[in-house]
């Protein structure tokens, strides 16, 4: 019999060998990925997924533009399925990049073949698992088995997906020198773990704070949405992702000294970013920086911002994780929470 919270502390500890097997998938996936780029210059890109990994599409999607200068939108399974109209574009061509830790999610699956079954492009996956009906339907797929969990919430599997959708995105971009950058992830990984799990478990078990902010900009508010939910679903408590600038629209009237506003700071707008910390700050909120300088959690990496954003995760993963065992739950069976969602939808 397992010990309370035991998988999913195992996993997030142990994601930094997901993260070199996703590198190495990538990398055996050369040459498929460049034709893609090269058979559609000009096409633009779907990214989708449901749960944690519609968080994931909104990070990738953001980041390949970036990289790319393609047009890249987000959307949830369910939404291409219920309200396709509002994604494609009439007689455009569209790449697909569905993203499943299972490979069996009811809306990405039906959103996939839905999406071929109009000759709309084609089709690449990102998983955790072989021999699934993602990866069947598939074009390309890139399946980081070292990712895969015994607990509910994603958080190696997340991981180990958004490393191998930001070396696709470098790949895409034609940046062969971003991904072989990538190579030092494992270790940068492994390294911030040990430094700053002892903060982790400190914010993580201070049950003063019954409220916590993620602000994130760029290609890091996908990532913030996704911590959130680890938030949420980890440890019940109150947690939403904003923009950095956005958190003053209103939000902020929520801050006080019960709660945390955790920053995943870019290095290009620091300046900007770090002023909206310091203003939650004077208010009374608990305030946690994470970038590669000068925070709270410095990364120290040396590596291109667009390539080292999985450095957000672990720490914030071991915060609920440690915010969860405090409130006396279990992490790895979050409340009403299954791993995989299966739906009826046959008359979708």
């Amino acid at each position: 019999m397992s010990k309370r919270g035991q998988h999913t502390l195992n996993e997030i500890l142990s994601q930094t060998a997901a993260w070199a097997q996703a590198l190495e998938v990538v990398e055996s996936h050369r040459d498929a990925i460049t034709q893609l780029r090269k058979a559609h210059p000009e096409i633009r890109a779907l990214f989708t997924g449901c749960g944690s990994t519609y968080y994931l599409s909104w990070a990738a999607a953001s980041l390949f533009q970036q990289l790319t200068g393609r047009g890249a939108r987000p959307f949830p399974g369910g939404e291409l399925i219920l309200y396709p109209q509002t994604a494609y574009e009439t007689d455009t061509p569209a790449l697909m990049i569905a993203i499943s830790r299972s490979g069996t999610t009811s809306e990405t699956v039906a959103a996939v073949q839905k999406f071929q079954a109009a000759g709309r492009g084609p089709v690449v996956a990102i998983t955790n698992y072989a021999d699934t009906p993602l990866t069947a339907a598939a074009d390309v797929s890139l399946v980081i088995s070292a990712g895969q969990e015994q607990s509910v919430a994603q958080t190696r599997s997340f991981a180990s997906m958004y490393v191998a959708v930001t070396a696709f995105a470098a790949l895409a971009a034609g940046r062969k020198d971003l991904l072989s950058q990538m190579q030092a992830l494992p270790v940068l990984g492994e390294q911030l773990i040990e430094k700053y799990e002892a903060l982790a478990r400190s914010l993580g078990e201070n049950l003063v704070l019954d409220r916590f902010y993620f602000l994130g900009s760029g290609p890091r508010y996908g990532l913030a949405c996704e911590v959130n939910l680890k938030m949420k679903e980890m440890t019940l408590t109150h947690s939403e992702p904003f923009h950095f600038f956005e958190f003053r629209h209103g939000p902020m009237s929520m801050v006080g000294e019960s709660a945390a506003v955790i920053g995943l700071r870019s290095s290009v707008n620091a300046r900007h970013e770090q002023t909206v910390l310091d203003e939650m700050q004077a208010m009374g909120g608990q305030v946690l920086s994470l970038g590669e300088a000068e925070a709270d959690v410095c990364f120290e990496s040396g590596l291109p911002e667009e390539i080292r954003n999985v450095l957000y995760l672990p720490v914030l993963q071991l915060m609920a994780y440690y915010r969860s065992m405090a409130k006396g739950l279990d992490p790895d069976q979050p409340k009403n929470l299954n791993a995989v969602v299966t739906l009826n939808l046959e008359n979708l």
